[in-house]
C-alpha cells in the first residue's frame, strides 16, 4: 500500500489498540517468555504498547524494546511501570538498541508487517547482531492459511452488533506472498477504514532468514503451551539461537 510506513500501524491504531488487538494469550506467552528472559538483558521488537513487555517487566525481567511508532511509545509511557522501560525508536529492522541481549523476541504475526522478504531477512541479521554468543531470537507468527481466499480475495465479519460492524476484506498476492487488508468499520459516529499490509513466510522460510543471518533453529512449538508443531497447527513459536 503506497505511503505505508513502519510507523503507519501505530498512527492508524495506537489509541484503540488495546481494545482491538488483545489476542487472548498474554499471560501464556508471559510464562514461556519469562523462561527465556530471565535473568538476563532481554529486548523486544516492535514491543508497541507494552501488552507483554509490562509483565515480563513486572516478574523482574531486564527488558527493552524498539518500536516504530512515537504513539504507541506514549501509550506505554502512559501505563504503570511504562516510563521505567527503555524504548530506541525506529524500524525494527534497521536501528539497533545499545549494547547485546541473551534475549530478543518478535510476536503476533508482526515479523509480516515487514512487507517484503527482504525486509524481513534484514530484521533478522538485525536481531543477530544484537544478539549476545549463545542468545536466543523468538518469533511467533500464524501459519498461512491460503484456503480462506476465493480468487485471491476474501470478505468476512469481524464484529456485529446492534450499533457498530467491523468487516475485513483482503487481497491475496502469491507471487509476493503479500495480504493487503482493509478494514471497514461502521458505528453510530461513522466510518474508519483501518489498512493492514502483510508479506506471511512460510515456517521454513523464516528457519531459511534465520539461518543467513547465522541463527539455528533450536525449538518450534504449537502455541504457547510447548504444544506439538504439526500439519494442523495454525501458528508456531519458533526459537533461534546464536551459537556460543
Amino acid at each position: 500500500m503506497k505511503n505505508y510506513g513502519p510507523e503507519t500501524f501505530g498512527e492508524l491504531n495506537a489509541d484503540e489498540y488495546d481494545l482491538l488487538h488483545n489476542p487472548g494469550t498474554t499471560e501464556a506467552a508471559v510464562d514461556l517468555l519469562a523462561e527465556f528472559a530471565l535473568p538476563g538483558r532481554t529486548l523486544e521488537l516492535a514491543i508497541g504498547t507494552g501488552r507483554v513487555a509490562l509483565p515480563l517487566a513486572a516478574r523482574g525481567c531486564n527488558i527493552e524494546g524498539i518500536e516504530a511508532s512515537p504513539l504507541m511509545v506514549e501509550k506505554l509511557r502512559e501505563k504503570p511501570g511504562g516510563e521505567d522501560i527503555p524504548v530506541t525508536v525506529g524500524d525494527m529492522s534497521e536501528v539497533k538498541a545499545a549494547g547485546t541481549f541473551g534475549f530478543i523476541f518478535l510476536i503476533f504475526n508482526t515479523l509480516y508487517n515487514l512487507t517484503s522478504q527482504a525486509a524481513q531477512v534484514k530484521c533478522f541479521r538485525n536481531a543477530a547482531d544484537m544478539l549476545a554468543p549463545g542468545g536466543a531470537f523468538l518469533v511467533e507468527a500464524f501459519v498461512p492459511d491460503l484456503l480462506q481466499f476465493h480468487d485471491h480475495r476474501s470478505v468476512k465479519p469481524r464484529h456485529i452488533s446492534f450499533g457498530a460492524l467491523a468487516l475485513e476484506a483482503a487481497i491475496h498476492d502469491p507471487t509476493t506472498q503479500r495480504i493487503d487488508y482493509q478494514v471497514l468499520r461502521v458505528t453510530s459516529e461513522g466510518t474508519r477504514l483501518t489498512p493492514l499490509p502483510m508479506r506471511y513466510a512460510w515456517p521454513q522460510e523464516t528457519d531459511l532468514m534465520a539461518q543467513l543471518a547465522g541463527l539455528e533453529l533450536e525449538n518450534r512449538w504449537g502455541g504457547w503451551d510447548k504444544s506439538l508443531f504439526t500439519a494442523d497447527s495454525r501458528m508456531h513459536v519458533s526459537v533461534y539461537r546464536k551459537p556460543a
